[in-house]
């Protein structure tokens, strides 16, 4: 099975590096030297990577062939796929693979049916879970422990505590008003 586990980004310096936006819990085992990565879009790939080391607190990746800046610029948005083994799971088990998350029902904590996960979007901050409502519409859940108390393998579902709004905006609450001078 495939995993997205970084993004590059712009070329850093003039031997090749780039930065990279990581996208997996585990880079140190995904990204490091001599890990062969699959590409997207795949003409760019493989890529096998060099050399890898953070600086100001940002992962820069060198990979094999790829020696001066035009190059590295070359790669720029690529997406980098490692191949996992399916029954593979995280050490933490707070952490989950995306493909662990796909299709799980969603119900509130009194068993409210939300729906069911199609989609995990990555952002920079915190990743969202995108749920299709049995309606054909769809809701983004963040996920983060607050909100999404409860993930259960077992049962095929994830329990989750929305606030106010969330899952229906009559029930939006209003953090501050203006008042008109």
């Amino acid at each position: 099975m495939q995993l997205v586990v970084a993004r590059i980004g712009r070329a850093h310096g003039i031997k090749g590096e780039v930065t990279v936006e990581v996208r997996t819990d585990e880079p140190e085992l995904r990204l490091g030297p001599g890990a062969v990565l699959a590409t997207e879009p795949s003409s760019v790939g493989p890529l096998t990577i060099a050399t890898g080391r953070v600086h100001s607190g940002r992962l820069l990746l060198r990979f094999e062939g790829v020696a001066d800046r035009t190059a590295a610029e070359a790669l720029r948005n690529t997406l980098l796929i490692a191949e996992v083994d399916p029954e593979e799971v995280p050490e933490d088990p707070e952490e989950f693979y995306d493909h662990q998350l796909m299709d799980l029902d969603v119900v509130t904590r009194d068993g409210t049916e939300v729906g069911r996960i199609s989609e995990i979007s990555h952002l920079p901050y915190q990743d969202l879970l995108v749920v299709q409502r049995p309606d054909g519409s769809e809701v983004l859940i963040p996920f983060v422990s607050e909100i999404v108390p409860e993930v259960d393998l077992e049962e095929q579902r994830a329990v989750i505590d929305p606030p106010p709004g969330l899952l229906d905006d009559s029930q939006a609450e209003i953090a501050s008003s203006r008042e008109d001078s």
